[in-house]
C-alpha cells in the first residue's frame, strides 16, 4: 500500500509542475503578445498649413504646447526601453538604435529650448485593447543629446510605464528578429 501512495505522489508531483509550467508559458506568451506605441514629435511655432496641432500634455492637461503632427522618432527607433527608479519616483529611460540616435542629435541640436511632445498608446494587459493613448511628457531640450539616450518623467502611474515599457520592448524585439531575418 505503502508504494503506491508514494508513486501517486510523484506522479501528481509530475502532473502539478507540468501544469504550472504550461500555465507560466501562457502567461508569458500573451505578454510577449503585448505592444505599445510611441512617438517623439518637435516643438513647432502654429502653422496655417496644418503641420502642426496644439497637444495637452498629461493626464489633468497640465501643460500645453504646439508639436509638429509628424513625429520624428516611433517605437520602430527603440532598441530598449526600461523604468527606471530616479530620486522621487520612477522615469522611463529609453535607448535608441543608431538612425534613432541620429535623429535625436539632430533634433535636439537643432532645437535647442523647445519641448520634445512624447506620445503614447498601450494597453494594460493583452486581452485589451490598446488605448487611445494620451501625450505623456514634454521635457526642455537642454542640450544635444549625442549617446541616443532618453530618459523622461510620464504622466503615468508605475502601472502604466511597466506596460508601455513592456510593449515598446515587445516591439523592438520584434523589429530586430525581422531585421536579422532579412539578412
Amino acid at each position: 500500500m505503502m508504494i503506491r501512495g508514494n508513486r501517486f505522489n510523484i506522479y501528481f508531483a509530475f502532473v502539478l509542475g507540468l501544469g504550472l509550467v504550461s500555465g507560466c508559458r501562457t502567461a508569458e506568451s500573451k505578454r510577449e503578445k503585448q505592444i505599445s506605441v510611441l512617438h517623439l514629435h518637435i516643438e513647432a511655432n502654429p502653422d496655417p498649413t496644418k503641420h502642426t496641432e496644439q497637444v495637452f500634455i498629461g493626464r489633468e492637461h497640465l501643460a500645453s504646447i504646439n508639436a509638429q503632427k509628424e513625429p520624428f522618432l516611433t517605437e520602430a527607433n527603440i532598441k530598449e526601453a526600461k523604468v527606471i527608479d530616479v530620486m522621487g519616483g520612477f522615469a522611463i529611460s529609453l535607448q535608441l538604435d543608431r538612425q534613432g540616435s541620429w535623429l535625436l542629435e539632430e533634433y535636439t541640436g537643432a532645437n535647442p529650448a523647445k519641448h520634445l511632445a512624447i506620445f503614447c498608446q498601450w494597453a494594460m494587459s493583452p486581452e485589451e485593447k490598446v488605448n487611445e493613448g494620451r501625450w505623456l511628457a514634454a521635457p526642455k531640450i537642454t542640450k544635444r543629446i549625442t549617446d541616443g539616450s532618453l530618459i523622461f518623467t510620464p504622466d503615468a502611474t508605475r502601472e502604466e510605464a511597466e506596460q508601455i515599457v513592456l510593449g515598446i520592448d515587445n516591439v523592438a524585439r520584434q523589429i530586430d528578429k525581422e531585421v536579422t531575418n532579412r539578412w
